[in-house]
């Protein structure tokens, strides 16, 4: 069983310990260059990257008839924000070349069995977060926004349904000049937060397939394994859930529902490495029907 075939080998680096720490050293900096020539970068686009990130609330905004903008209350604050963006921008926009300096540091160790295995998820990874942090922009935010937004017009259209009193009423006395009325005033620090929110936790949530197909091609855990704690695991994404997005039900239930679908997924991938790998074992000897019934 762990035997390995003769061309699966490593690589010839039995470099003494400094020579290592001297390459992971220009790793490091070869990394930490191309983020700060990245987040350089990224500073001079800054301002459209967030007008970008605040489209979802302008147009609610516009949707109900009010003039989209966003507010400022130190003088320092949009600066800040820029700053912010051009970090998380920088990161992103470098880590290819992240990527790429820490598997050149590392694959050196691995069998070619294993680069073979674990290449493919280095792929996959970024490509399932951009997949959650579009899904996050496009979908979420919007209805997200939606709500919180309008919740103010519901609530005395609400208390005058609990009354009994007259809905059309209410709205023609809030419409009114002499009335008081409420009005959104986005700060450009917390709507970015928010939005910030919701792109990163649907892009790690949404690398649940990543994570238990690699555990799947570790032996650690199994397809049957994973349906038979499915019970436990919804309790998991609900607390998640309720952890990484803000305090209301609609956001908490979108992604409730967007991983519980990945953890169904990831229990059919996780199925097809056991069948790839039993397969593997038939062709070399290694395993009979009985051994893979009763693993």
């Amino acid at each position: 069983m762990n035997a390995h075939d003769p061309k699966d080998e490593l690589q010839d680096s039995a470099a003494p310990l400094i020579e290592h720490l001297a390459e992971l050293r220009t790793r490091i900096i070869r990394s930490l260059l191309a983020f700060v020539v990245a987040m350089v970068a990224c500073f001079t686009v800054a301002e459209p990257i967030l007008m970008f990130l605040a489209e979802p609330i302008a147009e609610v905004l516009r949707a109900r008839g009010e003039d989209p903008r966003l507010i400022f209350t130190a003088p320092q604050e949009k600066f800040f924000v820029l700053i912010r963006i051009s970090l998380i921008g920088g990161f992103a926009l470098s880590f290819p070349v992240i990527a790429h300096q820490l598997w050149r540091f590392v694959a050196p160790g691995l069998y070619r069995s294993e680069k073979n295995a674990f290449l493919p998820f280095m792929f996959a990874s970024p490509l399932l977060f951009l997949l959650g942090a579009a899904f996050a922009h496009y979908v979420v935010t919007p209805l997200a926004m939606t709500f919180f937004i309008g919740f103010s017009d519901a609530i005395p259209a609400l208390a005058a349904i609990l009354t009994g009193g007259d809905v059309g009423e209410v709205i023609e006395g809030a419409e009114a000049d002499d009335q008081l009325r409420t009005y959104f005033l986005g700060s450009v620090r917390e709507s970015l937060d928010l939005s910030l929110k919701f792109i990163f936790a649907f892009g790690l949530c949404f690398q649940l397939p990543v994570l238990l197909t690699l555990m799947g091609k570790a032996g650690l855990v199994t397809a049957k394994g994973l349906g038979e704690v499915r019970k436990y695991a919804v309790v998991g994404i609900l607390t998640v859930a309720a952890l990484v997005t803000p305090p209301d039900v609609i956001t908490q239930v979108i992604l409730f529902v967007a991983v519980y679908g990945l953890y169904e997924i990831s229990i059919l991938l996780v199925r097809l490495v056991e069948r790839r790998r039993n397969a593997e074992l038939r062709k070399q000897g290694l395993l009979d029907d009985d051994e893979e019934q009763g693993a």
